[in-house]
Order: C-alpha cells, then sequence, then structure tokens
C-alpha cells in the first residue's frame, strides 16, 4: 500500500492490478554425448524429480529432442539452467539447457 499524505490526513492507496509474474520453462535438450544416467541426476538434484519422473522426461529428451524439466520464475529458472550446465561442464558433458516463456 502506498501512503499519500495531505495537509492533515494521511490516505492510503491500494493497488488492485498486480500482475502475476511470467513463468519460463526449462528445457533439456537432447546430444550424443550427455548420457542418460546424468541427465536422471540432474532432473532428480536440480529439478527435484523422482526417479520416475526423472526417467520419463529423461526418455521424452531422448526420444523428442527436448523435454520441460520445470516451469519457475524466471530467477529460479535462470538459476537452475546455471546449476544444471556447470554440473555438466564439471562432468565434460555438453548438455543444453534454455529458458523460453511459458504460454
Amino acid at each position: 500500500m502506498e501512503q499519500i499524505q495531505t495537509k492533515d490526513t494521511i490516505k492510503e492507496r491500494q493497488r488492485d492490478n498486480v500482475d502475476e509474474p511470467r513463468r519460463f520453462k526449462v528445457i533439456l535438450h537432447n546430444d550424443d554425448f550427455t548420457t542418460m544416467e546424468f541427465v536422471v541426476m540432474v532432473l532428480k538434484t536440480v529439478f527435484f524429480k523422482d526417479d520416475t519422473e526423472a526417467e520419463a522426461l529423461m526418455l521424452k529428451v531422448h526420444c523428442d529432442g527436448q523435454a520441460v524439466a520445470g516451469v519457475y520464475s524466471y530467477d529460479i529458472a535462470a538459476s537452475k539452467q546455471r546449476k544444471a550446465t556447470n554440473m555438466a561442464k564439471h562432468e565434460g558433458y555438453p548438455l543444453k539447457l534454455t529458458i523460453q516463456p511459458a504460454e
């Protein structure tokens, strides 16, 4: 709330038109070098997927070329992308993750 002070009174102005923050998809892309096991590990540790969901997403990436790992606010999406990319680089994998606005 914003306060506006006039000569003898204080009026409060309330904003009713607060927009929801935009959401962004973190997308994993297939490559010929990153192992399936590593992709499952990233999905479990960075995106907090359980074993079943992580394996299903890994297979979707493998078969379809890409899959959405999650939908987040921009800051969280960028943080997860950075963390997963750094893990891949550390292990010598070229795993690619991108961020796109969610519909």
